[in-house]
């Protein structure tokens, strides 16, 4: 069998309260107050949970179960998430837990009943099955075709609280939103893509190319960096096709 499971993701389920009343357990008018992307609609879509200054602290997949909300997130940064989240709910009737019991697969190719990754249809494949004691790692090939096609994600590349939401490229991975309203950090993330100053962006880069000052992390396994680089100073050829053409 071929080796599918994400074991550096997590699933974060968004439940309503059994018995909620007058609406208190709506779990999508909860998270849409919050992440920068629409969820009211179709799922799944790629989302960021910012500080009030529009930096990112935490980036996952929304995806829709019946009544509740999926997020497949970094598995390190899951609790945090769970913790992060749960200062908002107040007195909702609202439930945020880790579900053990789900696990988040990935292919690079089209297949039946998965859904394409919503932020690059490259980057292949992904779907949420329960966990079985057979579930093999694919996790090394997973992070080696998303760097290759120039993807950031988690907090080692995006920073913890370190970068702001646009310099993580969310605009061209349909991370973002312009229209559906406020969320945390909606105001300075607004005004950066209607003045158009997106000043740095997170870049993958060969390492050999990687400046120690600007870089985030290195990959030395693929011969890769991530690094905050200012645009001027970004040479043309590193920009991925997707980057590039925007």
């Amino acid at each position: 069998m071929t080796a599918t499971r994400l074991f550096t993701r997590a699933i974060v389920r968004i439940a309503p309260r059994d018995q909620a009343a007058d609406g208190a357990g709506d779990v999508v008018e909860f998270l849409q107050g919050l992440v920068t992307n629409d969820i009211a609609h179709a799922l799944p879509v790629w989302a960021g949970l910012l500080t009030p200054q529009g930096k990112a602290l935490f980036d996952f997949i929304v995806w829709p179960s019946g009544s509740d909300l999926l997020l497949d997130c970094e598995a390190e940064a899951a609790d945090a998430l769970v913790k992060r989240l749960s200062i908002y709910r107040l007195r909702r009737a609202i439930e945020i837990a880790r579900d053990a019991c789900l696990a988040v697969h990935w292919r690079p190719h089209a297949g039946d009943g998965a859904a394409a990754d919503p932020r690059l249809p490259a980057l292949g494949e992904r779907w949420i099955a329960p966990v079985e004691t057979g579930d093999e790692s694919a996790d090394e090939e997973w992070r080696a075709h998303r760097l290759g096609l120039g993807v950031c994600e988690g907090r080692a590349e995006l920073g913890d609280g370190e970068t702001l939401w646009l310099e993580c490229n969310a605009v061209e991975l349909h991370g973002v939103s312009f229209s559906k309203g406020c969320y945390i950090g909606q105001e300075n993330t607004a005004r950066m893509n209607w003045r158009q100053k997106v000043n740095r962006r997170l870049l993958v880069v060969p390492l050999d190319r990687s400046d120690p000052a600007r870089q985030r992390i290195a990959y030395p396994e693929f011969g890769l960096a991530v690094d905050h680089l200012r645009v001027e100073d970004i040479d043309p050829q590193l920009l991925p096709a997707w980057l590039g053409d925007s």
